[in-house]
C-alpha cells in the first residue's frame, strides 16, 4: 500500500507539471479547429474577387490574385484609417503581398491576430533600426545566387517569388519589385561550381520560396544535381505548405519523389496556420517519403509563449513535421517590433522539456552576425563536470551526480 501510495503521489507531481497548459491549451486553437471561421472569410474572399472554389485551389490563381494594396484589403478585413495610409507607406518601401489563401486565416475578432502580424504591413516596420543583411549573406556569396557559411554545404537561391511576403523577412532587401526566377543559365553556373567543389555533400534550394519556381525548372535542378555522385542531400526551402498549399500538387510531388533523398523545410509560426489544407499539404508530401522539419522564428506578438509553441510543436507532429529550429529573429531593418529577448526563446524551450515528448524540441538557434553561422542555446543542465564526477539537474530542478567514467588514455 505505501509503494501504490508513492506512486500516485509521484504521478500527481507529473500531471501538474502540465496542468497549466492542459487548462489553456483549447484556447489556442490551430486553423483546424477553427475553420468555421476562416471559411467564413473564405467565402468573404471568393465574393470579393468573383472567384470559385475551384479557382480557390487553383495556385496559379492564388498567385495571380494576391492582395498588394490596402483598397484589396479593406474589403476583406476591418482597417482603421490610419492603418490603411501606413500600409501603403510600407508597400512603398518593402513589398507587400499576401495570397487569398492566407488572408482568409486571419482572424477578423482579434486585433492581435498573429497571423495579421505576419502578413500585413504596419506602421512599425517604418523605422530604420537594424541592418539590410544582418547576417551577411552578400559577404558569403560565391556568386549572387549562391551563398556557402560552411564547409560541406551551400545554398542556392532560384527566385525571389513568395505566396505571401513576410513583414518579419530577412531577404527583403531581395524581393525587389517583380517577381523573378533565376534564369537557367545562372542556376547552371551554381551547379557546375557543385560539381566542381567534391566536399559538397548538401544542397539547399531556397528563395524566396523555390516551389514557387515551375515544376519543369524544379525537375531539372534535381536532375542535375543528382548526377553530381558527392551530392548526397537536396533539400527545399518552402513556405507554400503554410502560406499556398494548394502549391503542393500530385505533380511536384511525383517530381520530388523520383530524386530520393529529398528533405523539405517549412515554416509554420503559429497554431493557426495548421489548417485542413496545410494538413492535405505536408501530408502529400510525407506520404511520398519526403521529411518535413518546421523552422519557426520566434516573434514577438506571434508565438512568443511557451504554451503556444507547444501547441504548435506537438500538432505539427500530428501533421507529420518535425519541429527543427527554433530561430531567434534577425535584425532585420523595419522588424524590430518583432524581435525578443534571448531569455523568452530559453524559457520556452526548458518549458518543453519532459513537458512533451523530445520530438517536439527544437533546437534553439541564433544566427552569428556577419555569416558567422547557426549557434544552439539551451538552459544550462550541466552544473559541474569535474575529473571523477558531474553534475546536473533535470527538466524539474532536481539535482543528481554521475560518476564520469572512462580512460584517461
Amino acid at each position: 500500500m505505501e509503494y501504490l501510495k508513492m506512486t500516485e503521489e509521484r504521478f500527481e507531481k507529473l500531471r501538474s507539471e502540465i496542468i497549466d497548459y492542459e487548462n489553456i491549451k483549447d484556447n489556442i486553437l490551430t486553423g483546424i479547429e477553427d475553420y468555421e471561421k476562416i471559411e467564413y472569410q473564405k467565402k468573404k474572399i471568393l465574393k470579393y474577387l468573383n472567384a470559385t472554389e475551384e479557382d480557390y485551389n487553383d495556385y496559379h490563381w492564388q498567385m495571380k490574385n494576391r492582395f498588394t494594396s490596402s483598397e484589396g484589403l479593406s474589403n476583406v478585413i476591418d482597417l482603421p484609417n490610419k492603418d490603411l495610409k501606413y500600409i501603403n507607406d510600407v508597400a512603398s518601401k518593402y513589398r507587400f503581398a499576401v495570397s487569398p489563401y492566407y488572408l482568409s486565416l486571419i482572424d477578423p475578432d482579434n486585433p492581435e491576430c498573429a497571423i495579421k502580424k505576419q502578413a500585413v504591413p504596419s506602421a512599425e516596420e517604418l523605422n530604420d533600426i537594424g541592418e539590410l543583411d544582418p547576417m551577411d549573406e552578400k559577404g558569403t556569396a560565391i556568386h549572387e545566387i549562391i551563398t556557402r557559411r560552411y564547409p560541406d554545404r551551400l545554398i542556392i537561391k532560384i527566385t525571389n517569388v513568395c505566396g505571401m511576403f513576410c513583414r518579419f523577412c530577412q531577404r527583403r532587401r531581395l524581393i525587389g519589385e517583380t517577381d523573378k526566377i533565376v534564369p537557367r543559365a545562372q542556376i547552371q553556373t551554381a551547379i557546375d561550381y557543385v560539381r566542381e567543389n567534391k566536399e559538397i555533400r548538401d544542397v539547399l534550394i531556397t528563395g524566396g520560396d523555390a516551389f514557387l519556381a515551375s515544376d519543369e525548372l524544379i525537375e531539372w535542378m534535381l536532375k542535375e544535381l543528382r548526377a553530381i555522385p558527392h551530392v548526397e542531400i537536396i533539400r527545399f526551402g518552402s513556405r507554400t505548405p503554410v502560406t499556398l498549399p494548394q502549391r503542393i500538387t500530385k505533380n511536384l510531388v511525383n517530381i520530388l519523389k523520383k530524386y530520393h533523398p529529398v528533405f523539405v523545410n517549412t515554416h509554420f509560426n503559429h497554431p493557426r496556420e495548421i489548417t485542413p489544407e496545410a494538413k492535405t499539404a505536408c501530408e502529400m508530401l510525407a506520404d511520398a517519403g519526403i521529411p518535413l522539419g518546421n523552422q519557426m522564428v520566434l516573434l514577438n506578438g506571434v508565438n512568443n509563449n511557451k504554451y503556444v509553441v507547444r501547441k504548435l510543436n506537438q500538432k505539427l507532429l500530428t501533421i507529420r513535421v518535425k519541429p527543427y529550429y527554433i530561430f531567434h529573429p534577425k535584425t532585420v531593418r523595419g522588424t524590430s517590433h518583432f524581435w525578443v529577448k534571448i531569455e523568452e526563446g530559453l524559457e520556452i524551450i526548458e518549458s518543453l522539456r519532459g513537458r512533451t515528448s523530445g520530438l517536439a524540441i527544437p533546437t534553439y538557434i541564433i544566427n552569428g552576425p556577419k555569416g558567422l553561422g547557426k549557434t544552439p542555446i539551451m538552459p544550462n543542465y550541466m552544473l559541474c563536470l569535474g575529473k571523477d564526477k558531474a553534475t546536473f539537474r533535470n527538466w524539474q530542478g532536481e539535482y543528481f551526480e554521475i560518476e564520469n567514467f572512462g580512460s584517461d588514455a
